[in-house]
């Protein structure tokens, strides 16, 4: 390995990373837990569980999964589940192609490891340090990790205490994702028309709906937003 390679993803900064990711600890706890109970009502055995969280580690094609998950499979089911979590993942596409300049020149390792650890949470992290300049993947790296193993963690208690809590909306915690999400984009701002995307993308999800069943309104959302992306650039 490289000198560079070195500067670029430090042990300091993998420290950092984490203690970045303790805002996004509530959310990440809750939703694992949801998780972990939902599972446990579907019957996955606990090694099921976990290797869902462990391995394909992207929450909301894993509740969207279960929500069509089947004692006995068909090739119809298993095309339906294929399709489903394709489509809800595909926004990790446009956020892994988004770190392309800072992770261009890092070795392939480690630069999969940080892809398979992405997430929105660790992404904002990540995107809010670049823009102010920072270089080192280290903050990547270390964010992604600590998140991964706070929703393992999670998933594993929620498999078999999560029904302590089976209606997390009356106590405000669904909440807590989207504040937090919410509060990290803020610095992100760069005036109206960047923003307009997001606006168009949200707009168009939420009308999509509230007036058509399933997962349609991710689809509508996603491809509104980036159709609305091309137009503005």
């Amino acid at each position: 390995m490289s000198s560079q390679s070195h500067i670029n993803c430090t042990f300091a900064a993998c420290r950092r990373g984490a203690r970045m990711a303790l805002p996004a600890f509530p959310g990440y706890i809750v939703f694992a837990m949801a998780f972990g109970t939902a599972a446990a009502q579907k019957e996955l055995p606990l090694a099921h569980a976990l290797g869902l969280s462990g391995f394909v580690y992207a929450g909301a094609s894993q509740m969207v999964g279960l929500e069509v998950w089947q004692q006995v499979w068909s090739p119809t089911t298993i095309l339906t589940i294929m399709t489903v979590t394709a489509v809800v993942n595909a926004r990790l596409i446009l956020l892994g192609a988004t770190l392309q300049p800072w992770l261009e020149k890092e070795p392939l390792a480690r630069s999969a490891l940080n892809l398979f650890l992405l997430t929105e949470a660790n992404w904002l992290f990540g995107t809010r340090y670049y823009n102010e300049g920072g270089r080192d993947v280290g903050i990547l790296l270390g964010s992604g990790v600590t998140l991964w193993l706070v929703w393992l963690a999670a998933s594993f208690v929620g498999y078999f205490a999560g029904a302590l809590v089976p209606e997390p909306q009356r106590f405000g915690l669904d909440l807590v994702m989207p504040i937090f999400f919410g509060s990290m984009l803020v610095p992100l701002w760069k005036g109206v028309r960047p923003a307009l995307p997001w606006f168009i993308a949200g707009a168009v999800a939420l009308i999509v709906h509230s007036v058509l069943p399933g997962y349609f309104y991710l689809v509508a959302g996603a491809v509104s937003g980036v159709i609305a992306g091309m137009l503005t650039e």
